[in-house]
């Protein structure tokens, strides 16, 4: 029985990839997002190219490039500055698309667009939370309210996508005893302003381990010919893995620079001032780094989950987006394969949840930054030469274990 419609609830990234790749393959879909508007919001996130290559494959790369910055290189760092690894990303590295890094806001603004564009204005339903739903062998049928609790009314198809996030409410209708998101102790601090480039004005820096960790990278054209727009995020460890978080998790919160202060004394880096980067940053925001334990099973008869709602994992290794996309493009292969409804959605659960089951475990303990980890913990105090603390074929192995567990689908179109 073919799949004719489809129910997306949540329109993030994964949500609108979704429908994209669905829609492309001649599948029938509508987003439902509680937010009484879709706004840009967010800092800076890495798109691999196991993400670019299917959005890509959808047409969608030149809108990626005037939005987006296309990484070359890598670097790991020591907190003190010294460098521990050099890495090309992307085109650099031998792959046949770019590795980008983008604002949030700014992607899901693009796939928002070719949403409306390609599906139609109204494929995009806001100030819809879901509500429930019930299921027999002919569809499913959804149930919304608006943001003041009044029923919206019923909506019919054939599958229900729950895409909304780490607080998500369709997985809390299989899991109602679950419990909020578990925290590793780590306070991410994370921000975005114009700056001069560094380095090639497309390098990123990963400097300090899981205590204390630096990110830069630049996310897109600044105001000005001599600016790009540059990233930065500052994780320090301030708990135990485990601890109530301080704050609920909230990615538009603003952080306090008094709160942040403090931290900014731990790290050097020769490339910009990163005190200066920070105070230059009109608001910034604050995040307790979570996550939750993988689920046994994401699909309950015609009912599955994608993205952040079936795992959400720790920000490490450029992830959190690339492994939505592939979830979407596994999806999108298994619905139309010919089997029905929930065959479809079993076999989409058991490709894709041991994959990323194995990424988030990982990003657990440290992720591909156990590279620094492991130096840190050598040579707390920096070190003159690298070879004097650790072999380089052992962090090379480090990362390469971490980059095989990533790529769980091809990068081709579905």
């Amino acid at each position: 029985m073919p799949i004719v419609k489809v129910l997306i609830v949540g329109a993030g990234i994964g949500g609108l990839a979704a429908a994209l790749f669905l829609h492309d393959a001649g599948i029938e879909c509508e987003i439902y997002e509680r937010s009484p508007a879709i706004r840009e919001l967010g800092v800076g996130i890495n798109a691999l190219p196991l993400a670019v290559g299917p959005l890509a494959g959808l047409g969608l790369l030149d809108r990626l490039d005037e939005v987006a910055v296309r990484t070359e290189e890598l670097f790991y760092c020591h907190r003190l500055g010294q460098v521990i690894m050099r890495r090309p990303c992307g085109l650099a590295a031998g792959s046949d698309v770019p590795q980008l890094s983008v604002h949030r806001g700014r992607l899901q603004g693009v796939l928002l667009r070719a949403v409306r564009e390609r599906l139609g204005p109204d494929a995009v339903h806001t100030g819809h939370r879901f509500a429930g739903f019930e299921q027999d062998t002919d569809g499913i049928r959804a149930t919304f309210s608006d943001p003041a609790g009044e029923p919206l009314g019923e909506r019919t198809g054939d599958v229900l996508l729950g895409a909304d996030g780490i607080h998500s409410t369709v997985r809390a209708a299989f899991f109602p005893d679950e419990g909020p998101p578990r925290w590793n102790g780590v306070m991410m601090w994370r921000g975005a302003t114009d700056w001069p480039p560094f380095l090639t004005g497309r390098s990123m820096i990963v400097a300090g381990g899981n205590a204390a960790k630096l990110v830069l990278y630049p996310i897109g054209r600044g105001h000005s010919p001599d600016t790009v727009l540059t990233n930065w995020a500052i994780c320090i460890r301030s708990g135990d893995p485990g601890d109530p978080p301080p704050r609920r998790e909230d990615w538009s919160r603003p952080g306090d620079p008094a709160e942040l202060a403090p931290h900014l004394e731990r790290f050097r880096t020769p490339h910009l001032d990163l005190p200066g980067l920070v105070a230059a940053t009109p608001e910034f925001y604050e995040y307790p780094m979570c996550d939750r334990d993988p689920l046994p099973r994401w699909s309950h008869g015609r009912v599955t989950l994608l993205g952040d709602a079936a795992h959400p994992m720790y920000p490490m290794g450029s992830n959190g987006a690339g492994q939505a996309v592939l979830d979407a493009v596994a999806l999108t292969r298994h619905l139309t394969s010919g089997a029905d409804p929930e065959a479809a959605l079993t076999a989409y659960q058991d490709e894709r949840l041991p994959a990323t089951r194995e990424i988030v475990l990982r990003n657990r303990v440290g992720g591909p930054e156990m590279v620094i980890d492991e130096v840190e913990r050598r040579a707390p105090d920096g070190f003159d030469h690298l070879d004097d603390v650790i072999d380089p074929a052992e962090l090379e192995e480090i990362v390469k274990s971490y980059a095989a567990a990533s790529v769980a689908a091809p990068t081709g179109r579905s």
